[in-house]
């Protein structure tokens, strides 16, 4: 369930022109959740264009040593991700693609998400949408709004786990993965909490 207060503003964001709604949030904070359930709502004033679509394909983590550290800050296509919302700002184009994160086969596809120029709000979901560092630094002034989601720690990692499993990882990897990896990219992400417009604890 949305809570109201998200909800209203949500819907004040895709009553006007196109404005781009970011949630930022550790991983396993609950931010591809909410942002699904605000587009559901939302209907057709609202899309998804999550930030995993500009994660780097396994080949080339492979060719780069950084297979092993898939998620963190240096696996993704950061200059793409803010030459995308350089183009969702701005929809003179009738149609944008963007990419998707397909989690059953661990790769990105492009030109899978559909974003018409007449859709007022993009909501874009992503760990690293507030980090002050290299090409990320861009993306925070292409942002209308961005919202920090929390969760309490304990509710995090077990999802975290959960959805590794989930996605084939058996249950000693799933948790190694999820205090290490997954947590080296939470306290990165800890620390660009205060550049958020709101702080949401759910």
């Amino acid at each position: 369930m949305i809570p109201s207060e998200l909800l209203s503003r949500a819907q004040e964001l895709a009553s006007g022109p196109r404005r781009i709604l970011g949630l930022t949030g550790a991983p396993g904070a609950g931010k591809s959740t909410l942002a699904a359930s605000l587009v559901a709502t939302l209907g057709p004033r609202a899309v998804l264009v999550p930030m995993d679509g500009f994660h780097l394909a396994n080949a080339e983590l492979i060719r780069l040593g950084r297979r092993d550290r898939k998620g963190a800050v240096d696996t993704f296509d950061a200059a793409g991700y803010v030459a995308l919302l350089r183009r969702l700002r701005d929809p003179a184009d009738e149609l944008v693609y963007a990419p998707y994160f397909a989690r059953e086969i661990e790769e990105p596809i492009a030109c899978s998400l559909p974003v018409p120029a007449e859709v007022p709000l993009v909501v874009t979901e992503g760990n690293y949408l507030l980090v002050d560092e290299g090409p990320w630094a861009a993306a925070r002034g292409l942002l209308d709004e961005v919202w920090y989601l929390e969760v309490d720690e304990e509710v995090r990692l077990d999802r975290l786990v959960a959805r590794h499993i989930a996605f084939g990882k058996d249950p000693e990897t799933a948790r190694s993965w999820s205090h290490g990896t997954d947590q080296r990219n939470a306290d990165l992400i800890a620390a660009t909490r205060d550049r958020a417009d709101r702080v949401v604890r759910l």
